[in-house]
């Protein structure tokens, strides 16, 4: 099994030495790879309950990627067994009047995760310091200025019990060509495609840069990012889900202590 620590980026991190085809965290067969998320999937709702229960930490699991890298399926199947209860989703889209009348990290601190609660962000803050980027809405001193901000937010965050783990899912221009036209052939699927989609996809190379940049100055040692090979959706969910695993393990969640008062407690 390989080492997420060749997917962590580093200050010398290149995009495009990671292979979006990779897969290393794939073992057996399709029907063990199934097998193998799914028991990952239970433990994954095993530790949510135990952090739930603790009432202390919070875990932020950030999803980034290009159109169609998976992050809605990431989430489908990573939390497939887990109490919907225990997990909440935030969804970023275009920010709205009221978001763009206020600081770009504004949106963000309403969703951050409560005690003993796993967020999960479908995009986020980052979509401020890429598409602007890459439309030229603002500068590069701008865009500075954004980066140390984020890394001051997300510092705010772990210094009050917040755990961030964060995924760029990485995927390759032919697969998604693959996947936005199976969208426009499949008609229960063509709800999901947008005429937008192909402007960004026209953008493919400053947006590789603008994410390379970006990861690069934000990957910090206590809200690192990581590189997620996505071509396979598979490998994307069974290594994302190790990840989380491995995550909270490393938390040493318990259950709070027994209360003494419930000792000669007879429920009649």
């Amino acid at each position: 099994m390989s080492s997420f620590k060749k997917y962590r980026v580093g200050d010398k991190f290149k995009l495009d030495r990671c292979n979006p085809a990779a897969t290393p965290f794939l073992e057996g067969t399709e029907a063990q790879q199934a097998r193998q998320l799914d028991a990952l999937a239970i433990e994954l709702d095993k530790l949510q309950n135990l952090l739930h229960a603790a009432g202390q930490r919070k875990v932020l699991l950030v999803l980034q990627g290009m159109d169609t890298s998976g992050k809605d399926g990431t989430i489908r199947w990573v939390f497939s067994r887990t109490s919907p209860l225990g997990v909440r989703v935030a969804a970023f889209k275009a920010p709205t009047e009221e978001e763009r009348a206020r600081d770009f990290l504004w949106r963000c601190h309403a969703v951050v995760p409560r005690a003993g609660e796993l967020t999960v962000w479908n995009r986020s803050h980052y979509e401020d310091v890429l598409v602007p980027v890459v439309e030229g809405w603002i500068d590069k001193a701008q865009t500075r200025r954004r980066y140390a901000q984020i890394n001051d937010f997300e510092r705010l965050l772990t210094e009050t019990g917040t755990v961030i783990v964060k995924c760029m899912l990485h995927i390759s221009p032919e697969v998604q060509r693959q996947r936005l036209q199976e969208r426009v052939d499949t008609p229960g699927k063509q709800w999901k495609f947008s005429m937008g989609d192909l402007d960004v996809r026209k953008k493919w190379v400053p947006y590789q840069a603008a994410y390379e940049k970006a990861l690069r100055a934000t990957s910090t040692r206590d809200a690192p990012w990581y590189v997620i090979p996505a071509d396979s959706k598979m490998h994307r969910n069974l290594m994302i889900a190790r990840l989380l695993v491995k995550t909270l393990d490393r938390m040493d969640l318990r259950v709070p202590p027994s209360d003494p008062a419930l000792e000669a407690l007879v429920v009649t």
